[in-house]
């Protein structure tokens, strides 16, 4: 798209065509991620602008629109034609564009005159953002229109709710056109997911009809990664684990996400200032905020995403070492360079160091990113140990594992709740909901209201367990609590090395949890569906082959082969800690890939304040 949807060729000489782009907010959430703004000068972007701002004309520069096909954004365009801004036009729309709003589009480059600048206008179908090669997620800007709460408000009117369905189906769409493939999809009954299901079937099959103009015949096709087999489309409903959003976490990706502030691969962190060095009674200084990138590109984060923190710890200590070692080298030889002409020995060092140095000078750039990457990831992972130990994750994680996994508890649940150095009340309210919605059966009466007044005491807002008291009894009707499987975490000794007082990480007092492999309720539906097993959990799922001309779902012939490409899209929300759990699981399976996508990604805190909000009388 940036090349004028012409395929990019690599090692083409001369400089890229300058160009500028405009897009919405939509557009920014979807490039953010993937594309920096060096990434888009290679490109030839020299400047990139929201749509709806201020911009001035630049009558001798192609520019390349990225925006929905919203009102307002189609009029806003017109006013450019009109305006004459740009040498030529280039409307790429980030979601399929009606044709009554083509034709405003027309109508108005015919009433400037400027038919001709308008280069090319494109469906993209890109109306999804990609924050892994493996990770997907809806959308960004209007993510509260297909929040958990707006799906499951007990006051939705059925327009409101094919409102919602359809945007949630409009992305997958642009998704799979993206990916070239049709699904087969399966989706468990009486949900919201099943609903999803049957719109996306229904706008798959209504697409394959029309062989003219269907997205998935010809070039595309086979262009993905899945050109001979066909991948498996698994829509969960949120509802079906209610624990593991709320639950604490140990590894990396997932802390941050739940303790800082961590949005599209970007965490924004504020910088304590010390206040040991400013005068009595000085103005507190200001906070500085910092952001980083965590992208693909930086391989530390690559690599220990998914470890548990004590592991991160000591990698960027080991990091920090190796880059002092390669620092003091370089150090070193220029200290040797400067002792030319004092002797012999000094000479016949020199044609030995020279080539040393040369060496060395060229892996600077290398260095100094080297630099930047553990500074990044000491002051992150900093930031996260400080949340540790203030608010004693470690064992609430620990506790929770257990109260998950139905093993004995050492201590009892009220006594944490009422310990007022453990944790905020969010945590407090968490780790009750946890132990509430693993219950095998609930808590008695007298013992709840012992729950909630020590809740209470404790600072907590009791909206959310209002609303999962109602979920519970009616997710009772339907079926049995999802088990998490029967293991814990393993506590092991503090690793030495982080004890070392050398190192940058105080963990004392933090448990070194190593975790242990277990599935969690969408990885262990994922894969009876994707292996083909039969287990009273999944087999009532609904079929569709969108590809199949007719058929309900009884007779609908059904693939019997175990599936190598799974997408599993949890609608209501998602989380890093599934997304950990589905790439731990598939590392085990040969030549298997797993997406996973949610239509919106929400950490604890935003979790608890839906249910709140649904839990409000």
């Amino acid at each position: 798209m940036l090349n004028f949807n012409v395929p990019h060729v690599k090692n083409s000489t001369g400089e890229p065509v300058w160009k500028v782009l405009i897009y919405d907010r939509f557009g920014q959430d979807i490039i953010s991620p993937l594309l920096s703004v060096k990434e888009l000068r290679d490109m030839g972007i020299t400047l990139h602008l929201l749509l709806h701002s201020d911009r001035d004309p630049i009558p001798d520069v192609p520019a390349v629109y990225f925006v929905m096909p919203t009102e307002e954004n189609i009029d806003r365009m017109c006013q450019d034609l009109r305006n004459q801004l740009y040498e030529s036009y280039y409307l790429n729309f980030i979601s399929a564009i009606s044709r009554s709003k083509l034709e405003d589009i027309a109508n108005a480059a015919l009433a400037a005159s400027a038919v001709t600048q308008v280069a090319k206008v494109f469906d993209q179908y890109l109306n999804f953002i990609t924050l892994e090669d493996d990770m997907f997620v809806l959308c960004n800007q209007n993510k509260e229109l297909v929040s958990y709460r707006a799906i499951n408000r007990p006051d939705i009117t059925d327009t409101e709710m094919e409102t919602v369905m359809d945007t949630i189906v409009d992305s997958l769409f642009c998704f799979f056109v993206t990916l070239g493939a049709v699904p087969i999809i399966r989706c468990s009954r009486g949900t919201a997911a099943e609903m999803v299901a049957v719109k996306l079937d229904k706008k798959l099959r209504e697409n394959l009809r029309d062989a003219r103009n269907s997205l998935f015949t010809g070039d595309t096709l086979g262009a993905g990664q899945f050109s001979f087999q066909r991948p498996l489309l698994v829509l969960v409903d949120r509802n079906i684990d209610l624990a593991t959003p709320l639950h604490h976490t140990w590894t990396y990706q997932a802390l941050v996400h739940d303790v800082l502030d961590f949005h599209l691969n970007r965490v924004n962190l504020e910088e304590s200032s010390g206040m040991e060095n400013s005068p009595a009674g000085a103005r507190p200084k200001r906070k500085n905020k910092k952001s980083y990138d965590l992208t693909p590109v930086d391989k530390f984060w690559q690599k220990h995403k998914g470890s548990p923190f004590p592991e991160v710890a000591e990698s960027v200590q080991q990091e920090l070492e190796s880059y002092r070692a390669q620092e003091d080298e370089v150090k070193r030889l220029k200290s040797i360079m400067g002792l030319e002409g004092e002797d012999e020995g000094a000479i016949s060092m020199l044609s030995d160091n020279t080539a040393k140095l040369t060496s060395a000078v060229s892996s600077l750039p290398e260095l100094l990113e080297k630099k930047r990457l553990i500074d990044l990831h000491t002051n992150v992972a900093t930031a996260v140990l400080e949340h540790i130990k203030a608010r004693k994750l470690d064992v609430y994680f620990e506790y929770e594992e257990k109260i998950m996994s139905k093993t004995t508890l050492d201590k009892s649940l009220l006594d944490i709740i009422s310990d007022p150095d453990a944790g905020t009340p969010e945590d407090k309210m968490r780790l009750f909901l946890i132990y509430y919605i693993s219950a095998q059966q609930a808590p008695s009466e007298a013992d709840l209201e012992q729950y909630k007044k020590a809740l209470t005491d404790a600072g907590c807002n009791l909206n959310p367990l209002q609303y999962i008291k109602q979920w519970k009894a009616f997710a009772k009707m339907a079926s049995a609590p999802t088990s998490y499987g029967n293991t814990t975490a393993k506590p092991m000794g503090l690793l030495s090395r982080v004890m070392n007082t050398g190192s940058q990480f105080v963990m004392e007092g933090v448990k070194n949890l190593v975790l242990k492999q277990q599935n969690l309720p969408v990885t262990r539906i994922l894969d009876n569906l994707m292996e083909m097993k039969s287990n009273p959990e999944t087999d009532d799922y609904r079929y569709f082959d969108p590809k199949m001309l007719r058929g309900n779902d009884s007779s609908v012939p059904r693939n019997k082969n175990p599936f190598q490409e799974a997408i599993v899209f949890v609608v209501g929300g998602g989380n890093y800690i599934e997304y950990q759990n589905l790439v731990d699981y598939i590392k085990g399976k040969q030549g298997k890939h797993i997406l996973y996508g949610c239509s919106e990604l929400f950490n604890a805190t935003q979790f608890i304040k839906q249910l709140s909000q649904l839990g409000q009388k």
